[in-house]
């Protein structure tokens, strides 16, 4: 006998400890047959007042993902959704290559990751050209930038907000979030792309997409479609933009 309620999949969504994003906009895009099983990644909710202390935050993060991955295992998921994406961007294609194989290989499981995530439907839309906000700090989207670019994008523009605390990215409004991405956009953009898990965006990008004519990409909505089409669920998600409803 099977999951009687994750009898398709059981995935595992790890995301950090401060992020209050993540888990609702990922069940608000769950198949029937696929249940979501979250685990925390311990992490203090320090203030950012700088590059270095942003980057000290994400490090904690990292050290601490491979316990929240012991744990979720426990409950025996089919595979791993990330639902954390500055420390998935960090040392370009590889950097963000070995993070991912440290996790698989404690999980014993496949893993989708933001940064990946994001380069697939990048590439499911078949653009070359995009932009990016997050609520992190220039040194941080200095990273996205390089690992985009060592995917094969250009990047136009990016904007980092420079959310003081883990907490304050989910206060990020979605007026403030329309500034940027009118900001962000252009002839020369393609696609306009965000990253920062906890900064919600899933329903704001479907609306912008609908509105631009171009594909807006939510990191959250690009992770939860890689985990679902790496597990072979198919399914069309409808009303929450083009990626999940199309690709």
């Amino acid at each position: 006998m099977g999951d009687v309620l994750g009898y398709r999949r059981l995935l595992g969504v790890i995301a950090p400890s401060t992020n209050t994003t993540v888990q609702p906009e990922m069940e608000w895009m769950r198949p029937e047959g696929v249940t979501n099983h979250f685990s925390r990644i311990f992490v203090e909710d320090p203030v950012a007042l700088n590059n270095e202390d942003f980057i000290a935050g994400t490090t904690a993060i990292a050290e601490n993902t491979l316990d929240a991955v012991r744990s979720v295992m426990t409950c025996r998921p089919d595979y791993l959704v990330l639902g954390m994406s500055a420390i998935t961007f960090y040392g370009g294609v590889q950097g963000s290559l070995d993070f991912k194989q440290k996790v698989e290989d404690v999980a014993g499981v496949g893993a989708s990751t933001g940064a990946e995530s994001v380069a697939a439907a990048l590439k499911a839309y078949g653009v070359r050209t995009v932009s990016f906000v997050s609520p992190y700090y220039p040194v941080a989207n200095a990273e996205v930038r390089r690992f985009l670019e060592e995917s094969g994008f250009s990047v136009v523009r990016d904007v980092p907000l420079e959310c003081k605390r883990w907490t304050d990215i989910a206060k990020v409004t979605p007026q403030r979030l329309r500034e940027v991405i009118d900001h962000l956009d252009g002839p020369e953009v393609d696609a306009i792309v965000q990253v920062g898990t906890n900064m919600s965006m899933v329903r704001l990008a479907a609306e912008k997409e609908a509105t631009l004519g171009k594909p807006v990409i939510a990191i959250n909505t690009a992770t939860y479609w890689h985990g679902l089409r790496a597990c072979g669920i198919d399914d069309k998600v409808q009303g929450l933009g083009r990626l999940l409803a199309e690709f």
